[in-house]
């Protein structure tokens, strides 16, 4: 019988029956070692905030320590020089006016007339409101602010006390507060450090502090603000991240490193006064009181002073242990060294041009360094030409085109927009190489005297100019232009 209930029973195939699931270890998933959560990486924590947000909470804090170190560091403060020195120059980024007339040649008579005129305006008495800067100065000025601080303002004045319509008004970032915000709101647009924006994120009116907040002398029960429209302002700052709206101290990888150095610098000094001032400590092993010499009778007491040549005998009982401490130690200048080359790479300058040390290159290194370094300050020649000279002279020559001042007429100012800004050029680093090399590339055609003379930071037609002049002038003279020994000219 039980063989006939084991024949009922179904018959269960493979594939009717249940599936079985058996645990494995999860497949390991490769990562990016920066993103490992491990005690190395423990102090590296990283933000996932907008660029704004990390504005807003630590600007204000970076731009004073900044400020402190251009004025109390060495290094800072010689960083500011290289930045005017090598971005503006001993004369400015100048005007090259290029008006063209429609076969697509430069009118130059045009090109003198404006030049001659924005050279008036740019005189200390009409370029700024408060009449005591040249537009050379205004560029220092705006280019070591934001070297600085991070960011500048340069208001755009348009006024009838001044006689070409405009002037200028340089003021620090404190007056846009980046305390200031505001939600957009409906037919408002959001407030965002200080700057109302629209939904892209472009600025549309800055609002300014009309008192500076660090001026103690103005005392106000609140913050008072004038809404400047965006087309009247200048807000000078390099952008690092996509929907940036303030800008933060150039040296803010550095402000660490450069602090920390000076005050070692400082230890270490007073370390070496006090290693050169020798001392030393009686001491006795029954703990007596101290005797002191009286009315000069060393014989009395100790001897408490030094004299060149002069051995004592010190009172029974007593031990004299020098104080010798042994600085500077010889590992400082190394130190400074390594330190100073990392506060150089997060500044973009090379070494030996922030810390004056020329004792360990070559001509080989110096020359790799200072190319390396023009080209970094190319760009910003070309940043700040953009940023302030050409909006500067395009807002100029409409006022100067409504008053009269620019006796062009107003019809044609689309022909006057075309200027190009010269920036400074530097000397050559091997001066017979390198003219021998621009000589063969113009013979190749593959560099023009135009490009040449830029890289000095001259316009070519200004040297042709005085070539002819200088030529005329010899002619006149009696000497001959072709010979470099200055002789009289001859008939054979």
């Amino acid at each position: 019988m039980k063989i006939f209930e084991r024949l009922r029973k179904p018959v269960i195939k493979p594939a009717d029956r249940a599936p079985v699931y058996r645990a494995h270890a999860a497949p390991s998933v490769r990562k990016f070692a920066a993103s490992a959560e491990d005690r190395l990486m423990q102090s590296l924590t990283g933000t996932t905030q907008t660029i704004n947000e990390e504005i807003r909470g630590g600007l204000v804090k970076m731009r004073a320590r900044s400020r402190q170190l251009c004025n109390d560091n060495d290094y800072a403060k010689r960083f500011l020089g290289m930045v005017a020195a090598n971005v503006v120059g001993p004369k400015g980024i100048t005007l090259q006016a290029q008006p063209r007339r429609p076969d697509g040649t430069i009118d130059r008579l045009d090109a003198e007339l404006i030049e001659q005129t924005f050279a008036t305006w740019a005189r200390p008495a009409n370029c700024t409101m408060a009449g005591h800067m040249s537009w050379q100065d205004v560029q220092r000025l705006a280019v070591q602010t934001v070297a600085r601080d991070g960011e500048c303002f340069v208001q755009l004045v348009r006024t009838r006390e001044n006689p070409f319509g405009l002037a200028l008004h340089v003021f620090e970032a404190d007056h846009v507060d980046v305390s200031l915000n505001r939600a957009p709101t409906n037919g408002n647009n959001e407030i965002r450090l200080g700057i109302e924006i629209n939904r892209f994120g472009r600025p549309v009116a800055y609002f300014v502090r009309r008192t500076h907040p660090g001026d103690g002398s103005v005392h106000l029960a609140g913050a008072e603000y004038d809404r400047v429209p965006a087309d009247q302002m200048i807000h000078m700052f390099r952008v690092e991240r996509p929907g940036q709206l303030r800008g933060v101290p150039w040296m803010h990888t550095a402000i660490r490193r450069l602090n920390q150095l000076g005050g070692y610098e400082e230890a270490e000094l007073v370390a070496a006064r006090t290693a050169a001032s020798k001392m030393g400590f009686y001491t006795s092993p029954e703990g007596d009181p101290a005797l002191i010499a009286t009315s000069g009778n060393a014989d009395e007491g100790f001897f408490d002073e030094a004299e060149p040549g002069v051995f004592g005998v010190l009172p029974q009982g007593y031990d004299f242990k020098a104080f010798d401490p042994q600085h500077p130690v010889s590992a400082f200048a190394d130190f400074v060294r390594a330190t100073l080359r990392g506060a150089a790479s997060g500044l973009g300058v090379s070494y030996h041009g922030l810390s004056n040390d020329l004792e360990n290159v070559n001509f080989s290194s110096i020359r790799s360094g200072v190319l390396e370094e023009r080209e970094q300050w190319k760009v910003l020649q070309a940043w700040f030409a953009e940023q302030l000279c050409e909006r500067v002279y395009q807002a100029w020559l409409v006022s100067a085109l409504a008053t009269g001042r620019l006796n062009l007429p107003a019809a044609n100012i689309e022909k006057f927009r075309n200027v190009r800004w010269q920036p400074r050029g530097w000397a050559w680093v091997d001066p017979l190489k390198d003219a021998q090399a621009n000589a063969e590339a113009v013979r190749l055609g593959v560099l023009t005297r135009a490009e040449i003379a830029a890289a000095q930071g001259r316009d070519l037609d200004d040297i042709l100019e005085q070539l002819a002049a200088e030529e005329a002038r010899m002619r006149e003279l009696g000497l001959n232009p072709g010979d470099n020994s200055g002789n009289p000219q001859t008939n054979d």
